[in-house]
């Protein structure tokens, strides 16, 4: 049996993730490749501060894992 790529891989853990959690991880990659295609200059200000406020939306709209759960997740491995 041939071993699965890590392209494979990858979609057979993000498959297994829920609408919230699946969208993190694509912020995750989406900052990945801008952070790649700007040549990783500082970030300024304003713009953490409208990261943060971006971040805080999303909480207050309920897209976020617990602790809880995230610790339950964690130690089950």
């Amino acid at each position: 049996m041939a071993t699965p790529s890590i392209s494979q891989e990858m979609l057979k853990y993000f498959m297994q993730l829920n609408d919230a959690e699946r969208k993190s991880v694509l912020e995750m990659v989406k900052t990945f490749i801008s952070s790649r295609k700007s040549g990783l200059q500082p970030q300024s200000l304003e713009e953490y501060n409208r990261e943060l406020e971006q971040a805080d939306a999303e909480i207050g709209a309920g897209n976020f894992v617990p602790h809880e759960e995230v610790m339950k997740r964690y130690l089950k491995k």
